[in-house]
């Protein structure tokens, strides 16, 4: 057949008129996507923070400054101290008003309001310890010059707030969730604050996982699993220290927990010949990060380092005089008290052999898209009720919760005194009124000096043991009646080691005369730093940061060969064999690209789950000193002591087989059978989680493109980095690291990862993580002449 050709000029013109239509349908379309796409991007790029140009702002008396460097970090200069503060509130709503709101929100329970029923137990927990209550009672206790600061940087905040409102450029966030914030306030501020105490936390879970143990099993076995430290370890207060009321000149040595490190050297000791700080308080790491760096100047101060974002001031940094840095002193300052309740009555308690009515506060919940929650709280004399977050424990009584964080106390007050300090006498004289958290501040000065002391609110306990349990709320003998004096609470300036080094390890020998806590880090990260420092003269900048980085495992040190000697002659597997071969020839560096740290911390892990199996997951939880538990039965096993822990299965030796093989099968299964491709890093890395990007992948893309960062360390190295066992994602650790040389005390070199800036099309977003993992620090100056400028005007 003969093929046929449409010649048929109609049906030829209504192809092409099709043709052109759908042409002019997908271009249409085109047009309208790049419209949206660029509304959307000027929407977003309007709450990107200003650093350049000016801005009005009423609330000012006069000109203020801001000089804004490669790094984000913006110096605000001054005239006067009000406008200081308000512009500091300004310009860190300007960086970080998302994550503000959410804090205060989480320290004040209302996060159901914005986020609906997923956020309700949580802000039961929180309205039931009340720190916002502890706040608005701490605010009555301020001066009026503290007072002054507050309002101004409330000012400040709302200031952005209603700017950002009338322009349509609040963070996305905002619009995502779906609600505006509210007025910043003073207790804002403050409760904040609180929540860092909460963070930084005490040890009630402890003692409610103690009672537990004595609730579930014999005795002995359950005392096995209290807290201890161990006698041979180092403790920052040798056993040559002088009297209390005395200057603890001769002293010193710091211990280990994933908490935080800090150390200062004398100049005997430093290239420079001055002293020489180092600090990396451990937290959360997430986006935005937990701190934000900024430099604060007026006639009368010139102040650089971090803050909390929601609160004024500096709180950790130096001037061009001192230096300070922190970590967690860890004390016992939470007591669970167990509770007699009058029959048929809510709140009613037993005391001194009388019943006393309790205090019940209604704390309504609002939920978003749900109905309020009637929730109430029921505070005895001692504290809140908190029975229903203690679990098994809490189940058939009556606990509740004494915290010095619940009392009013003057934080704001310390920080605003400390940033002005010139020498020791000065600034220890601003501590007196920083009472909680309890910290270990170490400082250096440029007049040579180098201190620390174990500051803040601290309960006298008559005997320490009662620290460990849950104590009877009806005996009168049961009250803290009164806390450490402040001119005898540990100290150290100027020892003759030339050094004073921390890291959450044991604060005191035993003829200390009070109780600190019984519950302490693992001492290996400690014992690395002092090791490192007995070791070292002409230490400069690059050999503090580079202990800051430090991957050295000394509990593999300790326990690798201890393992090996237990296992020889064992019958075990090829593959079990040819990783302990691994593990002999290992140099104990839990480096990314080593299959020795996967070998060796998995199978610590598979140990712990053999040894605790009976306990269910829920009481782990609370289980706060499980590594130490677990590294003394350990202790035990091998010097040949009986561990009920350990002879329910099978001993030492067969816990090891056992936990070794399942690790290693395990590792198997993941990374393949080639043992020597197996790498740290595969498993360990670092995520600077955004709140929203767990909601969508869309989100995700935009707050979280990055994959996660293969690092080094461990939760028990200098270089801390804390991982959820089951991913391996790091998610606690350095939140900043700080160096200073004292020589050029105008100087200090920073990283404040991920970045400065909370909004994800920021320059300054996530510019600072892969610096996080390598070490990379960026260098401020106290005076700075360039960078971006921004005037503020009144």
């Amino acid at each position: 057949m003969e093929e046929r050709i449409d010649n048929n000029p109609i049906e030829k013109k209504r192809k092409f008129s099709k043709s052109k239509v759908a042409f002019i349908a997908i271009g249409i379309l085109l047009m309208v996507l790049i419209i949206i796409i660029i509304v959307v991007n000027a929407y977003l790029n309007r709450s990107i923070e200003k650093t350049e140009g000016s801005i009005e702002l009423p609330i000012l008396k006069q000109e203020v400054q801001v000089i804004t460097d490669a790094n984000g970090v913006p110096q605000i200069e001054a005239a006067n101290e009000h406008d200081l503060y308000a512009a500091q509130g300004y310009v860190q709503a300007q960086y970080r008003l998302f994550q503000m709101e959410m804090s205060r929100r989480q320290a004040s329970g209302t996060l159901s309001e914005v986020a609906g029923e997923a956020a309700i137990d949580q802000d039961k927990y929180f309205r039931t310890l009340g720190l916002r209550r502890a706040a608005d009672e701490s605010y009555a206790l301020y001066s009026d010059e503290a007072k002054l600061v507050l309002e101004a940087f409330a000012k400040g905040v709302n200031a952005y707030i209603e700017q950002a409102k009338q322009s349509n450029s609040l963070p996305v966030e905002f619009k995502l969730m779906g609600f505006e914030p509210e007025e910043w306030t003073p207790l804002d501020s403050l409760t904040i604050g609180k929540y860092m105490a909460f963070d930084l936390g005490g040890h009630w879970e402890q003692q409610a996982f103690n009672y537990y143990l004595l609730q579930q099993f014999d005795e002995e076995k359950a005392y096995e699993l209290f807290p201890s430290y161990p006698r041979d370890k180092p403790v920052i207060m040798e056993e040559e220290h002088v009297s209390i009321q005395d200057a603890f000149s001769k002293v010193m040595i710091p211990h280990t927990f994933n908490g935080s490190n800090n150390w200062v050297v004398s100049g005997d000791k430093t290239a420079s010949g001055f002293p020489m700080l180092a600090d990396d308080p451990h937290l959360g790491l997430a986006t935005p990060a937990i701190w934000i760096q900024m430099q604060l100047k007026t006639d009368q101060q010139q102040v650089s380092g971090v803050i909390f974002a929601g609160v004024p001031g500096i709180i950790l940094g130096h001037n061009d005089q001192v230096a300070w840095g922190v970590t967690n002193t860890g004390p016992d300052v939470q007591q669970l008290y167990l509770e007699k309740r009058k029959p048929n009555s809510k709140a009613e308690f037993l005391f001194a052999g009388k019943w006393v009515e309790a205090t019940v506060i209604k704390e309504p919940i609002a939920v978003k898209d749900g109905e309020t929650i009637d929730y109430e709280v029921v505070e005895t004399r001692h504290g809140p009720v908190i029975s229903e977050f203690a679990e098994d424990s809490g189940k058939e009584n009556v606990l509740s919760l004494r915290w010095t964080a619940l009392e009013p106390t003057t934080e704001l007050e310390a920080i605003l005194q400390i940033n002005k300090a010139t020498d020791w006498k000065s600034f220890e004289k601003g501590l007196e009124k920083f009472l909680v958290p309890a910290q270990n501040f170490v400082f250096a000065s440029k007049d040579g000096t180098i201190a620390y002391k174990a500051n803040g609110n601290i309960p006298v306990y008559d005997n320490e043991k009662d620290a460990l349990l849950p104590l009877p709320g009806w005996e009168v003998e049961s009250v803290w009646q009164r806390y450490i004096p402040f001119d005898e609470l540990p100290k150290i300036i100027n020892p003759e080691k030339g050094y004073i080094a921390t890291a959450n390890n044991k604060i005191t020998t035993d003829d200390y005369p009070y109780h600190i806590s019984n519950v302490w880090a693992q001492p290996y990260r400690y014992e690395r730093i002092a090791d490192v420092l007995e070791n070292s003269e002409e230490i400069t900048v690059e050999d503090m940061q580079q202990l800051q980085m430090d991957s050295f495992n000394m509990q593999a040190k300790e326990f690798v060969p201890a393992f090996l000697q237990q296992l020889k002659g064992e019958e075990l597997s090829e593959q079990a064999e040819h990783a302990l071969e691994l593990l002999k020839e290992w140099e104990y560096e839990d480096t990314v690209s080593a299959s020795e740290p996967l070998i060796f911390h998995y199978w610590y892990e598979k140990m712990e789950a053999t040894i605790y199996q009976d306990i269910p997951d829920s009481m782990l939880d609370l289980f706060k000193v499980k590594g130490q538990s677990t590294d003394a039965l350990l202790r035990k096993g091998i010097n040949g002591e009986n561990s009920a822990w350990l002879e329910d299965y099978g001993g030492l030796q067969q816990v090891l087989i056992t936990s070794l093989h399942e690790a290693l099968a395990e590792l198997e299964e993941k990374y393949g059978e080639d043992m020597s491709e197996w790498e740290w890093g595969d498993y360990h890395r670092v995520y600077f989680e955004h709140p929203l990007s767990s909601v969508h992948p869309v989100l995700k893309y935009f707050f979280n493109k990055e994959d996660p960062l293969p690092v080094d360390g461990s939760s028990i190295t200098p270089m801390a980095a804390s991982y959820e066992t089951e991913t391996g994602v790091v998610d606690h650790g350095a939140s900043w690291r700080f160096v200073i040389d004292m020589a050029e005390a105008g100087k200090g070199y920073h990283l404040v990862a991920p970045g400065q800036s909370g909004h994800f099309k920021s320059q300054w977003y996530h510019d600072q993580l892969d610096d996080w993992g390598k070490g990379d620090y960026h260098e401020t100056y106290l005076d700075r002449k360039t960078g971006d400028q921004l005037i503020l005007r009144p």
